[in-house]
């Protein structure tokens, strides 16, 4: 019979010892790594990186390999300026200047903006109002209005605070003298026994009110779409400093005012 202790030194025998490890200098072991290889850029970068000129190439293989397909630029024809606004920079501004003796062109009147407003307070009753004209002033006016919700409450008229009481666009730059060109060539002309504009209507700094009592007198309204003949009121804001410069502005542009009466 055989004890514990032979047992555990024949057991330790048959175990394979580990093999020593020896240290290596940083030199040797920094060498004997292997170098790891770069890879490749995918798609187009990877034609691109291979098209890498050598010492025996020549002109033509160079340029079959950087035949890579340029962007094409998209070309984007302006459009002419509206004869409103160009008429306004040729003729009528030199005149303003020459009239008011402006020392600079900065300082000649112009149109800055143009704001067209429709008051619905028959849609506290009338939900297709809403609903039929803002079609009407964006035809009008080629932009896409805005409803415009009331600001407090008022027990008088039942309105409360939030309701949609009203649609207006503001119109600037392009837009701005196409819509004055249209109002006064072809709707001002239309209105039933026109006489010409107020000449009173400025409000002391020279920006000019408006109103008008039906919207079918613009052609872009299709009559057949017409529930109801709504008014609606245009602002015209100008920079002059004064009634009488924003009237000669608007009177150059062609807006036709009404004679004075005379005794």
């Amino acid at each position: 019979m055989t004890t514990d202790a032979e047992n555990n030194e024949s057991q330790a025998e048959e175990k394979p010892k580990r093999p020593t490890r020896t240290r290596r200098p940083a030199g040797e072991a920094a060498s004997a790594k292997p170098r790891q290889r770069k890879a490749a850029p995918k798609g187009d970068g990877a034609a691109i990186a291979s098209a890498k000129p050598e010492a025996g190439d020549s002109a033509e293989t160079l340029g079959s390999r950087r035949s890579v397909p340029k962007r094409q630029k998209v070309v984007v024809e302006q459009r002419p300026s509206p004869r409103l606004m160009a008429r306004y920079r040729d003729e009528i501004r030199g005149q303003l200047i020459r009239e008011f003796g402006y020392k600079s062109a900065m300082q000649a009147p112009r149109v800055s903006k143009v704001v067209v407003n429709v008051g619905l307070g028959e849609a506290l009753t009338n939900n297709r109002a809403l609903e039929t004209t803002p079609d009407h002033v964006a035809a009008i006016t080629g932009q896409k209005p805005v409803i415009t919700k009331a600001r407090i409450s008022v027990a008088g008229f039942k309105v409360r605070e939030g309701q949609s009481i009203g649609v207006m666009v503001t119109l600037r730059g392009r837009r701005m003298y196409e819509f004055l060109d249209r109002m006064i060539s072809t709707a001002l002309p239309r209105i039933r026994d026109f006489r010409g504009v107020p000449r009173k209507s400025f409000d002391g700094r020279g920006n000019y009110s408006l109103g008008f009592r039906e919207q079918i007198v613009f052609p872009e309204i299709d009559y057949g779409s017409v529930d109801r003949v709504r008014g609606f009121q245009v602002v015209i804001t100008t920079t002059a400093q004064n009634d009488a410069e924003g009237f000669r502005l608007l009177e150059l542009i062609g807006m036709p005012f009404a004679r004075p009466q005379t005794n």
